[in-house]
């Protein structure tokens, strides 16, 4: 999956749907640790609020937990 600069789809939404189908898929598997914020930002080529916000998003939905200091890691999978 790639970014579609030109989708009516917002960027931030985008990287949510390919980060969420790494943690569908098991490519991040349950208490995994996300790649950093510089990390995601070098791969996907777009601001550090850019991928917050995607971040966030992956929050609400509760497949992410962000620990201060540690970084965001992938919840465990609701029985």
């Amino acid at each position: 999956m790639t970014v579609d600069q030109w989708s009516t789809e917002p960027i931030y939404r985008q990287i949510a749907a390919i980060l969420r189908a790494k943690i569908e898929s098991g490519e991040y598997a349950p208490g995994d640790k996300l790649p950093s914020e510089p990390r995601l930002q070098q791969e996907h080529g777009f601001a550090r609020d850019t991928i917050r916000h995607a971040i966030k998003l992956l929050r609400e939905e509760n497949l992410v937990v962000t620990l201060p200091g540690r970084g965001t890691f992938v919840r465990p999978r609701s029985q």
